[in-house]
C-alpha cells in the first residue's frame, strides 16, 4: 500500500484509499454521498491571517456539484483591508486536496480549503495563498530546487493554579503530568490537527510556567514535519484554529500572543526550513552546511529588519524580541546557538549508529532516510500572517541564492558565544514602526517577480505604523499597569 495511505488518520485518505494531493471532485462527492455528510464548508485565510468560513447545506447531489465546481462569492473587502468596496467581488473556489472532515461540528461536515479568484476569473494577486504560490513557483522556476518548511507552535493555557502539584517557573521544558498541566489538551490537538491533513514532528510542555493573580499559564509547543512551504502555511493556520477550538471545549483560554508576562518567556513561531531536490536534502554535502544552506542563511539575515514586518505584527513582539533571552535581537547565525536569529540545530551528521548502539539485537537496517538538516529563523512570533511570513522567507531564500556575495556575507556573520554580548552586529527592528520602514526600504526585494503587489506593501507598512509604537519600550519602562494593558490588548492576537 502507498505509504502515503497507511496510518494516515485522514478518513478521506483511509475512505478512498488515495493521498489527498490526488483527490478529484468525484472523490469529494462519493465521500460526501457514502458517509452521510450533511453540510460543507468553505474555508479560507482573511488579511488578518485568521481561518475564514462559509457554510453550505447540501440539498442534493446537484447542489453540491455545483458547489464545487463553481465556487462562491464573497466580499473582499471586509476579508481585505486593501481591497475597496467599490470592487470587493471575489470568488472561493475549493482545493479538493485540503479536504477533511470537521472534528468539531455536530452535524456530520467536510470542510474544504480555498483560493481565491477575481471577477475576471485570475488568481487573487494579494490572496494570503497566492502570494506564496507565486513566491515558490518563482523560487522553484529560478533553481530547479523545493523549499520546505515547518513551524513550531508555541501557546500558553490559562487555569487556576493546582496546589496539589504546583508548576516551577519556567522550568517547564519537556515536563510530564503532573507537574506539568494540560498535556492532555496538547495531544487532543494534535490527534485533530493530524487528522485534517497536519503532519505533526511531536509536541511538548515548553519551557514558560507563569504564576500570576492564582492564575498558572503553562506553555506547550507543537512541531511539525517539514512540507512544501504552501502546505506547511495552511497546516499552521489550522493548527491555531484546532488549539483555539480544543481548549475552548474545556473552558481553558489559549493565547499565541508573544508576551504574555514581562519578565516571563514569551512564545514564538519559529519556522525551519530547507531545499529539497529529488528526495535529497540540498542543506548538507560531505563537508557538513552546503553552500545554498549559508546562501539561504545570508538571504535571510539581510532580509531580517525587513521580514520582521511579517513575523512580529504587534507592539508585544517587541518586549520578547529583547536582549539576553531566547529570543533574537542580533542578525547572525550559529550552530545549536540558541541566542543567534538563524540558527543551525543538530543534523544527525556522522551519526548513522546510535539506534544499533542503543539496540544491541536490532538487525543491521540500510533504509534510506533523507538527512533531517534544517535552518532555524527564531524571531516569528504568534502574531504573524503566517503566508506572508513564509512567503516573505522564501523571497529571502532566493535572495540569497542568487546573491554573489552570499558566501562571504554568511562568514561575517558567524558567531559562536552569547550574540547579546557582541557589540557591533546589527540589531533588528525594536518596534512595529522600525519594521513598517524597513519594509517599506527593502519593498524591491519583496514585489520583485511579482509576488507581493506593491499596494499590498504600502497597506502592511501603514499597518505597522498605525500601532505608533515608535520608542515604545522606552516609554513603557518600569510602567508595570500600562505595559499589563498592552499585553491584554494583543492577548489573541495571530
Amino acid at each position: 500500500m502507498n505509504d502515503e495511505i497507511t496510518m494516515n488518520p485522514n478518513k478521506l485518505v483511509q475512505y478512498l484509499n488515495k493521498p489527498a494531493k490526488d483527490f478529484t471532485k468525484k472523490d469529494i462527492i462519493k465521500f460526501i454521498e457514502d458517509n452521510g455528510i450533511e453540510m460543507l464548508n468553505f474555508r479560507y485565510v482573511g488579511g488578518d491571517g485568521r481561518l475564514k468560513a462559509l457554510n453550505f447545506v447540501i440539498n442534493n447531489k446537484k447542489h453540491l456539484d455545483h458547489i464545487l465546481s463553481t465556487g462562491e462569492r464573497v466580499d473582499g473587502s471586509s476579508l481585505f483591508s486593501y481591497i475597496s468596496a467599490t470592487s470587493s467581488d471575489l470568488y472561493v473556489v475549493p482545493r479538493f486536496k485540503t479536504a477533511f472532515v470537521n472534528p468539531f461540528m455536530e452535524t456530520p461536515t467536510v470542510d474544504i480549503l480555498c483560493s481565491y479568484y477575481t471577477s475576471d476569473g485570475k488568481p487573487l494577486e494579494s490572496s494570503p495563498e497566492n502570494i506564496i504560490k507565486k513566491a515558490h513557483k518563482t523560487l522553484k522556476e529560478k533553481t530547479g530546487l523545493t523549499f520546505e518548511a515547518l513551524g513550531e507552535l508555541e501557546y500558553y493555557l490559562f487555569s487556576e493554579v493546582d496546589s496539589i502539584y504546583p508548576i516551577i517557573e519556567q522550568k517547564g521544558y519537556h515536563e510530564s503530568h503532573p507537574f506539568s498541566k494540560w498535556g492532555a489538551i496538547r495531544r487532543e490537538a494534535m490527534q485533530i490537527i493530524s487528522e485534517i491533513g497536519g503532519c505533526i514532528k511531536y509536541g511538548h510542555a515548553e519551557v514558560g510556567n507563569i504564576i500570576y493573580d492564582d492564575i498558572e499559564m503553562v506553555q506547550h509547543e507543537i512541531e511539525f514535519l517539514p512540507t512544501s512551504v504552501e502546505d506547511a502555511a495552511d497546516q499552521l493556520v489550522l493548527a491555531k484554529w484546532v488549539v483555539r477550538e480544543v481548549a475552548y471545549m474545556h473552558d481553558l483560554e489559549v493565547s499565541f500572543s508573544p508576551k504574555i508576562i514581562p519578565g516571563h518567556a514569551g512564545s514564538g513561531m519559529h519556522i525551519h526550513c530547507r531545499l529539497v531536490k529529488d528526495d535529497q536534502n540540498m542543506m548538507v554535502d560531505d563537508n557538513g552546511l552546503s553552500d545554498n544552506a549559508k546562501k539561504i542563511i545570508a538571504g535571510l539575515l539581510e532580509c531580517a529588519p525587513s521580514l520582521t514586518a511579517f513575523a512580529n505584527t504587534v507592539p508585544t513582539s517587541f518586549l520578547r524580541l529583547v536582549p539576553h533571552q531566547e529570543a533574537p535581537t542580533s542578525i547572525c547565525w550559529g550552530d545549536r546557538n540558541r541566542s543567534v536569529l538563524v540558527r543551525v540545530p543538530l543534523g544527525w551528521l556522522g551519526v548513522d549508529n546510535m539506534v544499533k548502539d542503543a539496540n544491541p539485537q536490532e538487525p543491521q537496517d540500510d533504509t534510506y532516510h533523507m538527512n533531517p538538516q534544517t535552518i532555524e529563523f527564531r524571531s516569528p512570533d504568534g502574531s504573524a500572517n503566517v503566508h506572508q511570513l513564509l512567503a516573505g522567507l522564501t523571497v529571502a531564500a532566493l535572495h540569497g541564492l542568487e546573491d554573489d556575495s552570499a558566501l562571504k556575507k554568511a562568514e561575517e556573520l558567524y558567531v559562536a558565544k552569547e550574540a547579546s554580548d557582541i557589540k557591533d552586529l546589527k540589531q533588528l527592528p525594536a518596534s512595529c514602526w522600525e519594521a513598517a520602514d524597513m519594509l517599506l526600504k527593502d519593498r524591491a526585494i519583496y514585489e520583485n517577480n511579482n509576488v507581493f503587489p506593491p499596494a499590498m506593501i504600502d497597506k502592511l507598512a501603514a499597518d505597522l505604523k498605525a500601532h505608533n509604537d515608535k520608542n515604545l519600550s522606552e516609554k513603557l519602562f518600569g510602567n508595570v499597569d500600562a505595559i499589563r494593558e498592552l499585553v491584554d490588548k494583543f492577548i489573541h492576537c495571530g
